[in-house]
């Protein structure tokens, strides 16, 4: 529910001539290009290009009705055969007009899409209006979960890891025109909120989706009651977090939808959601019909994919090039990193988008879904990064062709954006001093004890195996069998595991006498030390028995902010350089560790030290508030996990008819009642 000023050229009747004019043209240039394909004139070509559409227009519709359902196990590619075999069919019958084969009418269907797509891009052109309007909205009308009311639906659209005062940039700066014109009308109203200590995905979207975060100290942890590491990159342990955590009545349940994130909120509709990617009976194909009712998607999608593959290649050489720093090493931006950006950046946008579009004409009461890309990008080349910018400026697009749609929805929706958690820039813990967290604490636990360190792994591979995971349970698809097979040594369980997580997987079966005396593991600025030969959390009077001069090595060291402990005596017991913060005491000896760490810093510290798996020592790095930055103790420049900067900032945009309230939202668990709330609100109307 935005106020919409739509673009001149997005007026039907100019979009169709617009759109005419630029495939006539592509028509021509390919003809040039390819030997099996021949225009004789610009007459041709037009007639050409509108027989073309009309042939789409007309059959499509009938084609998906009967198709549907293999475009969807071919994952697309026989929605490229068709195109080729339409282009090839209009050859028969247009004089003057002639395609060679089906192999050159393939390469045809490619080439009018990739003009298409710089076309209309420059020129800001929606050209799916006739496909949702016409083919999609009367898809999801004939389903027997369609909804038509009068009462409003909300679509909760999470930019994965931006801050608001990143967004803000991006807003002066002109990355994200919707959006500022959402604020400027006066049709949304912009707050940020606090996270938890744990300021990464796992501990914020548990919060916002199921409104608990209980004992989730960081991306990764030691459990000490099953003595293994758990990581919130495994499918299979989110899904038994999400069933202890949740209670049935999460931000999605009563028929809401889950696109792309790690908890499902208890939605009955889940499409690439970490926590229930094991339970296919969850997930249903025609979750996809909305991409694959598009003709061209598929294609599109391959060009995109390849395109930013070679953004990115080129983006790193020019920073190295011009000697940017901080800059991530060669082996964190080139090899497969690049293809696994373009999936974030590119794949899971598309299918996210277009399954909303879907949601949208079903009229589904609620839908959450997380768009990963700027988060990806941040990590690699730097928070306020022109890269990294340019990835909202795709975001920010999509979200207004998610508006346009809205004029043709069966029910009013509103549009909310929010974000889990933002980022804090700087250079690594290792690129400053040398050496990684773990070995620091093994030079001093000395020879005596030995320290086992974490994966160098963090949100990278999580949403592509999710992805593949559920690519391969389709049991009757011609892609997802021969795929599966490709797969079969990387899958454990239904569950495919690419990447560094292959190792993280291995780390967590091992036997508690195969650990080190120490593991330290480490979720962006945020570390965690545990003693894995105790059954209980080392005091902090045990920790300088066993450990003589850690705590003190710890805490003095430059690229550390502060760590904490706790005391048998004191309770929780924050140490730094120069001094120390005794919380349950409110007691400060020398000076203040916690100096720049935020208002709420206190009570952030002692709920984490109540949790059953808190570390036995946390360790959070430095943060310079003039320079704004902090080091990680994982290979990123972009990070998130602990306290200090933009990383605990992240923002809500909300529709301004809402009234949230003058109090400050702090914790996500916060953030969840607010939500919950306002929906519990909506949907009485629905009772």
């Amino acid at each position: 529910m935005a106020d919409r000023k739509p673009s001149r050229l997005n007026r039907p009747l100019i979009r169709i001539l617009v759109i005419w004019v630029i495939q006539t043209l592509a028509l021509i240039i390919l003809a040039l290009l390819l030997d099996g394909l021949d225009v004789d004139r610009i007459g041709t070509a037009m007639l050409a290009v509108a027989v073309i559409g009309l042939i789409n227009a007309i059959f499509w519709p009938l084609l998906s009705y009967i198709l549907l359902p293999f475009v969807v196990l071919t994952m697309g590619i026989l929605s490229w055969v068709i195109n080729g075999a339409v282009i090839w069919l209009a050859g028969q019958f247009i004089t003057g007009f002639e395609v060679a084969d089906l192999g050159t009418a393939m390469l045809t269907a490619l080439g009018l899409t990739i003009i298409n797509l710089i076309a209309s891009s420059l020129l800001t052109i929606d050209d799916d209006g006739f496909f949702n309007r016409n083919i999609v909205r009367q898809r999801m009308k004939r389903r027997k979960t369609f909804t038509e009311t009068e009462v409003p639906g909300v679509l909760f659209l999470e930019i994965y890891g931006l801050s608001k005062p990143v967004l803000e940039l991006a807003i002066r700066e002109g990355y994200v025109p919707n959006l500022a014109r959402w604020l400027e009308s006066g049709s949304h109203q912009l707050v940020e909120w606090e996270t938890d200590l744990s300021s990464q995905t796992s501990a914020s979207q548990a919060g916002i989706l199921l409104g608990d975060n209980t004992n989730i100290p960081a991306f990764r942890w030691f459990d000490r009651e099953k003595k293994e590491i758990v990581a919130s990159s495994s499918p299979k342990f989110v899904a038994e977090l999400e069933k202890k955590l949740s209670n049935g009545d999460g931000l999605l349940a009563n028929g809401g939808a889950s696109r792309g994130n790690l908890f499902s909120g208890d939605a009955p509709n889940v499409m690439t959601t970490a926590s229930t990617v094991t339970d296919i009976s969850k997930f249903h194909t025609s979750e996809f019909y909305a991409y694959f009712l598009h003709p061209y998607n598929f294609i599109r999608t391959v060009v995109l994919t390849i395109w930013d593959i070679i953004v990115e290649v080129w983006q790193f050489r020019k920073a190295r090039q011009n000697n940017v720093y901080p800059i991530l090493e060669k082996s964190h931006r080139g090899g497969k990193y690049p293809i696994l950006r373009a999936f974030m950046t590119v794949v899971m946008l598309d299918l996210n988008i277009y399954t909303l579009i879907g949601d949208i004409f079903a009229g589904v009461p609620s839908a959450y879904a997380t768009f990963v890309g700027y988060d990806e990008v941040a990590h690699h080349s730097g928070v306020e990064s022109k890269d990294a910018l340019e990835i909202l400026q795709k975001i920010d697009r999509q979200f207004s062709r998610l508006e346009n749609i809205l004029e043709q929805a069966p029910r009013p929706y509103f549009l909310v954006v929010l974000s889990d958690h933002g980022q804090t820039n700087g250079a690594t813990f290792k690129q400053r001093y040398d050496m990684t967290l773990e070995q620091f604490i093994q030079q001093l636990a000395t020879d005596k004890y030995s320290v086992q360190g974490a994966i160098d792994v963090h949100e990278d591979w999580k949403q592509l195996n999710v992805f593949l995971s559920e690519a391969i349970a389709f049991d009757h698809s011609v892609v997802s069998r021969p795929l599966g097979r490709v797969l079969k040594s990387q899958t454990s369980d239904g569950e495919v595991i690419l990447g560094p997580e292959g190792e993280e997987l291995e780390a967590e079966k091992m036997q508690p006498e195969q650990f080190a005396h120490l593991v330290a593991l480490a979720s962006g600025n945020l570390g965690l030390i545990y003693s894995t030969r105790l059954d209980e959390r080392a005091p902090l009077e045990v920790i300088e028995k066993i450990y003589p001069g850690m705590l003190d090595g710890l805490a003095g060291h430059e690229g550390v902010g502060f760590i904490m402990v706790h005391s048998e005596e004191h309770g929780p017991v924050v140490l730094g350089e120069k001094g120390s913060y005794y919380l349950n005491e409110d007691r400060v000896e020398g000076e203040n560790p916690l100096v720049g760490f935020g208002p709420n810093v206190v009570s952030h510290l002692k709920r984490t030290d109540s949790f059953p798996d808190a570390p036995d020592i946390l360790v959070n790095s430095f943060f310079d508030p003039d320079k704004n930055e902090g080091a990680a103790f994982e290979e990123l420049i972009g990070f998130h996990g602990g306290l200090g900067g933009y990383q605990t900032q992240p923002f809500l945009l909300y529709p301004a008819e809402w009234e949230l309230g003058d109090g400050e939202i702090i914790g996500a668990e916060q953030v969840f009642k607010v939500l919950k709330g306002k929906l519990v609100e909506l949907q009485k109307g629905e009772s």
